[in-house]
């Protein structure tokens, strides 16, 4: 027999008696604790961690775990740490790097879009980067060589991204952002950056031709530290605006209106989150190369193992670099031949997409 809780008894329950997740207050922030999340959260950023350990360690010069551990927290032998810091390191750290912002970028477009097929690879962000890199790799002489030279191949792809994105952000916008019309003016703009590329391999030098090929698959060869550390502050700086905004961002799942009556501008933090997303996409492609698929597996698998209603950023950005050692583990080792991991990564996501269009139509 149920006994009726009375309004003064139903004040005073626990909120995890009441089923509601508590909220904690530190200072003038306050935030609802989720145990299971940040669990998860916690296990994705351990297993990241290990698994970057176990790339680095992997090679013609094997290095046991332990001793990988020990060199990367500052201890090891001479020869450990040359072979570690030196030659093994950036690659590893490149795809740590490159894995958590276009994870973070993944999870930020869905959300805002409200779609999960709205990944930076979709909208076109990285077809323009990759477009822009190879004009400047296939066109020789005059105003590109002044911009590889001043800015690098690097700086270029991520102004190219960034253009891309503004694009597809103001051809969607109308009176606000309607996810179904930004996918679908970004697939518009991604196929016009794939043709222009084709345009530009097909009349270009086959030498350069094989070059900027190498490029658009997405590689972490021969990555250098110079590449490593401009990719790893521009993300760090990046990932600090996105919590700072993430705060004001909550509020907006439950529409516009609901957002407004509760103060939020959410005009101008959804246009500060494209943004970000935008520049940690450009940021991963001038490290290296358009990965592809990555930034639309990551958020919806961390999705479903943080059991969230929306692509969890953090645990998004854990699974995406995940993904990319994995698949840089796998090209290297399992295979009879040493591919770029771009090849891997497509032939993950390929067969995802599929997936969550055949679960579209099945609603």
């Amino acid at each position: 027999m149920k006994t009726a809780i009375g309004p003064d008894e139903a004040r005073t329950a626990s909120p995890a008696k009441a089923g509601v997740a508590p909220g904690v207050r530190l200072g003038r922030v306050s935030f609802v604790w989720r145990p299971w999340p940040a669990a998860v959260t916690l296990l994705l950023a351990a297993a990241a961690f290990l698994l970057f350990c176990l790339s680095i360690g992997v090679g013609e010069f094997p290095i046991g775990l332990s001793r990988v551990i020990a060199t990367v927290l500052g201890g090891g032998e001479q020869v450990d740490q040359f072979v570690i810091m030196d030659l093994r390191m950036p690659r590893a750290l490149a795809g740590l790097v490159v894995g958590i912002a276009l994870g973070l970028s993944g999870a930020i477009t869905q959300s805002v879009a409200r779609n999960p097929l709205a990944s930076p690879d979709i909208l076109g962000i990285t077809g323009g980067a990759g477009a822009v890199a190879v004009f400047l790799v296939t066109v020789s002489g005059g105003a590109a060589a002044a911009v590889v030279n001043s800015v690098g191949l690097s700086g270029a792809a991520l102004a190219g991204g960034l253009g891309t994105g503004l694009l597809v952000y103001f051809l969607a916008w109308r009176r606000g952002i309607d996810g179904f019309r930004l996918i679908l003016i970004g697939i518009s703009v991604s196929a016009v950056m794939e043709a222009v590329t084709a345009w530009l391999l097909v009349q270009a030098d086959i030498r350069d031709v094989a070059r900027a090929q190498a490029w658009l698959i997405g590689s972490l060869d021969n990555r250098s530290w110079n590449d490593v550390t401009v990719a790893l502050w521009c993300t760090a700086v990046l990932v600090v605006v996105v919590a700072a905004a993430a705060f004001q961002f909550k509020p907006m799942h439950l529409g516009d209106e609901v957002a407004a009556g509760l103060g939020v501008r959410y005009t101008a933090v959804r246009a500060v989150l494209l943004l970000c997303a935008v520049l940690l996409a450009g940021v991963a492609v001038s490290a290296a190369g358009p990965v592809p698929f990555v930034a639309l597996v990551a958020p919806q698998v961390a999705m479903r193992l943080a059991k969230c209603p929306t692509p969890p950023m953090v645990a998004s950005g854990m699974v995406g670099a995940l993904l990319l050692l994995g698949a840089d583990l796998i090209a290297r080792t399992a295979l009879p031949v040493t591919l770029p991991v771009g090849v891997i990564t497509a032939a993950i996501g390929g067969p995802f997409l599929i997936y969550l269009l055949v679960r579209a139509n099945l609603r």
